[in-house]
């Protein structure tokens, strides 16, 4: 099978793994992510909606406790007795004693003049009729006023009160600390982005902001995109971070009170539990990927061994039903040809008897004679000994059993071709391994084998080269292999090898069953014959044969 074929199916396998594994990884990451986010954001809105509450409330009850100190004296007190200044600034000395956040008062007839005033301003004898909080304040009895700049042209705002004592209308105002009252909405405001102020309908700061803008500033917000209850609503900054405000209405819903709060500041626990998260995500995804393509690449690796292991027995039963086959079909014609073959070599030694008689001794052909008889019993012999090996490789099914020392064997083999090889000049060297066991084994089908692929190493390298004989133990098996440095196998042959009557020698040198036969004996004796070759490097058979101890006799 291809290489290639492997490869694909090794990335494929690591694809679909990986999608299957990490895509619900991936997707339940962001579902927990995308939950979290949302109950942390609503956390942190809830947060800040409950100290615009607070603080609304808070700043109320500041409000309403001044309010109802004024609303008190003008009670119990008698205009008469109000717009004297010695009693007025006796009044406010004690009330400063008891509460804090008032910086003067004023009593004002209803006409708007100013007529006795105790704080630290040149005021007395100015007139308010003008100003928009007298009217308001003749007309509800009470009031607060917006932050305006006023005779002393600064921003502040008062809270006025209406008396009435014998027919007589009159108010008794009151400034509003300014310092205290903003120092009391900014305790709202938390962290590095956190804002507190107040605005009033037409978005007016009543109140400064902390980033922001002054009191009687336009502050950027709408005050109606705020409701009744308090409410958030997030705004972008120029810089891209999203800050949130909460908004609760104060003072008759004429001021409202807003929270601002930076929603990446607040973010920062949810930011490190998102990276967290990516962390741990991607050293699962990481350990995935790792195990996906190690276990994958094993898999296929020994998909691969596996495959190629039953090719190779395929082939080799293949190669023994071919020469199973051939073997049966070699006795039939080895059978047909030796009948004639008997005959034509009985009548050659008739004729060879008929040439001794005076009369063919006298012919002027007798050495034609002669010759042509030669020739004929030459490729008699040739052909029987054909016919033999093909009867040899019919008949050679079964191995007979002895006791084998496989170096003595190779030895023995050696022995016979070594004046063969020393004639064409070639060297054999020797490396056998010293402590093979006696195996039980066919020593003579053995020898054979050895024989011819020394035979063929020789016949490859001619002249002048080197034949390596080398054995070692793998493992359960003896380990024989045979090299030689002759020009190698051609690849478009080497599929041929053991095809019986394969052979690339010269016509008359070679039958071209040596190599089958020797591969039907090895394989007969539970072992296998494998070669590699390349090309002018020359070719290494290689037997392994499996270790059997030879019963005791």
């Amino acid at each position: 099978m291809d290489g290639s074929i492997y490869k694909r199916l090794n990335r494929k396998i690591i694809l679909i793994t990986l999608i299957v594994s990490l895509a619900p990884l991936l997707i339940l990451g962001e579902v927990i992510y995308y939950q979290f986010t949302r109950v942390y954001e609503e956390k942190i809105e809830d947060q800040i909606r409950h100290m615009a509450r607070a603080q609304t409330n808070a700043v109320e009850v500041f409000l309403k406790e001044r309010t109802t100190i004024l609303s008190t004296i003008v009670d119990t007190h008698s205009f008469d007795y109000m717009q004297n200044q010695e009693n007025l600034s006796h009044l406010f000395k004690v009330i400063s004693m008891r509460v804090d956040g008032l910086v003067d008062l004023g009593i004002i007839d209803s006409a708007g003049q100013h007529l006795s005033y105790a704080g630290p301003y040149d005021l007395l004898g100015l007139n308010y009729y003008q100003q928009p909080w007298f009217s308001k304040v003749m007309d509800r009895g009470e009031y607060i006023s917006d932050v305006y700049m006023g005779y002393r042209q600064m921003p502040h705002f008062i809270i006025a009160v209406r008396g009435r004592d014998n027919s007589r209308t009159w108010v008794l105002r009151a400034t509003i600390d300014s310092d205290v009252f903003n120092k009391l909405v900014r305790t709202a405001q938390t962290g590095r982005s956190g804002d507190a102020f107040i605005i009033n309908k037409d978005g007016i700061y009543q109140t400064a902001s902390r980033f922001h803008g002054t009191a009687l500033g336009k502050s950027n917000l709408d005050a109606r995109l705020f409701g009744n209850e308090t409410m958030i609503i997030e705004k972008q900054k120029i810089d891209g971070k999203t800050k949130s405000y909460a908004g609760a209405w104060l003072k008759n819903n004429e001021w409202l009170l807003v929270i601002g709060q930076e929603m990446g500041e607040e973010r920062g626990g949810l930011l490190t539990t998102r990276n967290m998260e990516i962390i741990i995500i991607s050293l699962g995804c990481l350990v995935i990927i790792i195990t996906t393509i190690l276990t994958t690449r094993i898999t296929v690796r020994r998909l691969e061994e596996a495959n190629n292991h039953i090719n190779e027995i395929n082939a080799q039963l293949m190669q023994s039903d071919k020469l199973a086959a051939l073997g049966k079909m070699a006795t039939g014609i080895a059978h047909e040809i030796n009948n004639p073959l008997a005959i034509i070599s009985e009548k050659a030694g008739w004729m060879r008897d008929l040439l001794a008689d005076e009369k063919f001794q006298e012919s002027e052909n007798l050495k034609e004679y002669t010759v042509s008889i030669d020739k004929i019993e030459d490729h008699v012999e040739r052909a029987r000994k054909v016919t033999h090996n093909m009867l040899g490789f019919a008949r050679r099914m079964e191995p007979h059993l002895d006791d084998v020392d496989v170096n003595d064997v190779l030895d023995q083999s050696l022995e016979l071709l070594q004046n063969y090889a020393r004639l064409s000049n070639i060297e054999i060297k020797k490396d056998l391994y010293p402590h093979f066991p006696i195996i039980a084994s066919d020593q003579s089908q053995l020898q054979q084998v050895f024989l011819n692929l020394l035979n063929n190493a020789i016949d490859a390298i001619g002249k002048d080269g080197v034949i390596e004989i080398k054995t070692w133990l793998d493992d359960s098996q003896i380990a024989v292999s045979i090299k030689d440095n002759g020009p190698g196998i051609p690849p478009e042959y080497q599929r041929k090898v053991f095809d019986p009557f394969f052979t690339t020698k010269a016509t008359g040198k070679g039958t071209g069953l040596g190599l089958s036969i020797s591969f039907s004996i090895i394989e007969k004796m539970g072992g296998t014959i494998s070669f590699t070759s390349k090309e002018s490097e020359g070719t290494t058979f290689t037997i392994r044969l499996p270790v059997v101890i030879p019963e005791r006799k």
